[in-house]
This record gives C-alpha cells, sequence and structure tokens, in this order.
C-alpha cells in the first residue's frame, strides 16, 4: 500500500512539474493506429513548450528516461494498448501495412516491444541523419516491421517478461541476434 501511495505521489509531482514546465495540462494526446488498423488517442506526457514547441531539459529527461510514457497506461486500462507488442505508429504507416506484414495489425499495439528496445535511442539516430524522415522511411521503418512481424509469429511469455525486464533494465540487448538476424 505505502508503494502504491509513493508511486502515485510521484506520479502526480512528474505531471505537476510538466504541466508547469509546458504551461499546459501536461498532457499529450495523439492518434495512432492500434489493432485491426483502429486509430486511438494515446496518452504522453507533454515534453513540448505549450507556445514555443521547444523541449526544456526537463521534458529532455522525461523523453530519455521514457517517464513520457507513463500516461500510456490510460490507454492500457482502456484495451487499447498492452503491456508489450508492436508500438503504434501515426497514421501513414501501420496503417498502409500490406500483404503478410499486416499480420502486425492484429496485434494490440505494447508499451514496449522488441522494436522499442532495437530504437531504444531512435531520436538520437534521427538527429544525426541529413534527411531524418527519409532515414526513417527507408531504414528504420521497415525494420521495425521485419522485427514486429518476427514478434507476431514468435511471441510467447516468457520472450514478453524478457522485454520487460529489458525495457526496465536497460542494459545492452542484441534484437537482431535474439531474432535470428545478427
Amino acid at each position: 500500500m505505502v508503494i502504491l501511495v509513493i508511486g502515485v505521489g510521484f506520479l502526480l509531482l512528474v505531471i505537476a512539474i510538466t504541466a508547469i514546465d509546458t504551461q499546459s495540462n501536461g498532457f499529450f494526446t495523439q492518434e495512432r493506429i492500434g489493432q485491426h488498423g483502429k486509430p486511438f488517442l494515446i496518452y504522453k506526457l507533454r515534453t513540448l513548450h505549450s507556445k514555443t514547441n521547444k523541449m526544456s531539459a526537463f521534458g529532455h529527461a522525461l523523453r530519455t528516461t521514457k517517464l513520457d510514457e507513463i500516461p500510456q497506461i490510460l490507454n492500457l486500462l482502456k484495451g487499447e494498448m498492452t503491456l508489450v507488442g508492436p508500438r503504434p505508429d501515426v497514421t501513414g504507416y501501420a496503417d498502409q501495412l500490406v500483404g503478410a506484414d499486416q499480420i502486425i495489425l492484429q496485434l494490440k499495439p505494447g508499451i514496449t516491444g522488441l522494436a522499442s528496445l532495437k530504437y531504444r535511442n531512435e531520436e538520437q539516430i534521427l538527429s544525426q541523419q541529413p534527411n531524418p524522415q527519409h532515414y526513417n522511411d527507408e531504414v528504420i521503418w521497415p525494420d521495425k516491421v521485419r522485427i514486429n512481424k518476427w514478434y507476431a509469429q514468435n511471441r510467447t511469455l516468457v520472450m514478453d517478461v524478457q522485454i520487460i525486464f529489458y525495457t526496465i533494465i536497460p542494459i545492452p540487448f542484441d534484437v537482431d541476434a535474439f531474432i535470428g538476424k545478427g
């Protein structure tokens, strides 16, 4: 009980700081593509200032530690997401999957997943590219599809526990070796 009270207190403190820092209600919502291609609103903590659209140091810390993802617990409670699965994408990606790749849409999107582990530092990778959008579309997105497709075909409870472990304890995890590509 004490741990729950401390956890809720911590969450409320983070939300309050986020709201003050971004001069907003502290939350960010965005339409994402869910199971069976159905759109839903994903919840996150806002990391960009509402007026300047610039990231603050606190917002950067939230993103780096993935604490900005905590409100997705609401998506989990609403049945729109699960703990482990393919991350939900914005319109124009998952909703455009064709053929055998559509197996990914049979799963509920996850708060974490194998592709999340491989691309834990995706923002940093993209920031180093001359054309981040092109690199995302031509390199990262197809690789995420490959990883998520493999996950959809091979997932187990033990694997999900491993993914959760490596998400919480950010030690190196070679996703390609795990799925047999590396």
